[in-house]
């Protein structure tokens, strides 16, 4: 019997099945999952399109296409389809990213048409942990920033974004998407800093977050405090509020030749688990 396979957007009645292929890696489909569960499959709510790769009729694998393309669970098969509909759609996303081997698998059948790109970070190390190290304090001084610090936080933001990704969030539309994101994590109680004489010295954010596991994000410590173990004692704060208050399992992902942090977060509890790949335009 001939296998068929189909690719099309998900509708809203076909939210059960988008949240059981998503729950396959509750972990690396983190950002996604948070999207859905918050926001149903409905393209205006979840901010772009949820495409599926259905094998004999059943949904097999995902591909999340709006300001970043993200397959998920996504087989070689699937991602020619996925690769296909991305090449004559255009390119719409702001980068590429999530799981190396199927990040790196989609961008090879798009590079043809869509690069060069801005910047490849091809191996960004996927850690996790569900305890925090004994050997780390937390630092008692960081705490959740308050809706009425939205001035103080930004800086901040803005500062980690651009020394990130190397461009300012601020660019195109003055900034209002990316200060519409932190507003959000700030009323949410996801947004965590250290303060001195009134400006932020450390600062990191639990992003996405489900009932099975959340993502730390936005790690930053002021270059005039580096070296100094504030990360450290900074993300053990944090990662004490998210595994209390948030998810069982928190997780990252950083650059791999970011060897400093890697080795902060290690002695903070975290242990490396597999890995992500991003393709900035």
């Amino acid at each position: 019997m001939l296998t068929t396979t189909a690719i099309k957007v998900l509708e809203p009645g076909e939210l059960d099945d988008a949240l059981a292929v998503l729950d396959r890696d509750p972990v690396a489909n983190a950002f996604v999952a948070a999207r859905v569960q918050i926001a149903g499959l409905d393209p205006w709510r979840l901010g772009g399109e949820m495409w599926g790769w259905y094998v004999d009729g059943r949904l097999e694998s995902l591909c999340y296409a709006g300001a970043n393309l993200v397959p998920v669970c996504a087989t070689s098969e699937a991602i020619r389809g996925f690769a296909e509909r991305a090449r004559r759609q255009g390119r719409r996303c702001s980068s590429i990213v999530g799981p190396a081997e199927a990040t790196a698998e989609l961008w090879s059948l798009l590079e043809p048409h869509w690069g060069p790109a801005r910047d490849i970070r091809a191996h960004q190390p996927l850690m996790v942990t569900t305890a925090p190290s004994a050997e780390i304090a937390p630092d008692p001084y960081v705490r959740r920033i308050r809706k009425n610090e939205m001035d103080l936080i930004m800086p901040a933001c803005v500062a980690m974004f651009t020394e990130e990704v190397g461009i300012s969030p601020m660019a195109g539309d003055g900034g209002l998407l990316y200060q519409a994101r932190v507003a959000e994590l700030v009323g949410a109680g996801r947004s965590f800093a250290r303060m001195e004489n009134g400006k932020v010295i450390f600062k990191a954010e639990i992003g996405a977050a489900t009932q099975r596991a959340c993502q730390i994000q936005g790690v930053w410590v002021d270059p005039a405090y580096r070296g100094k173990g504030l990360s450290e004692t900074g993300m053990a704060a944090v990662l004490r509020y998210a595994l209390s208050d948030v998810a069982p399992v928190v997780s990252l992902y950083v650059n791999d030749f970011n060897t400093a942090a890697r080795a902060s977060y290690r002695r903070v509890g975290f242990e490396e688990v597999g890995a992500f790949m991003s393709v900035l335009f």
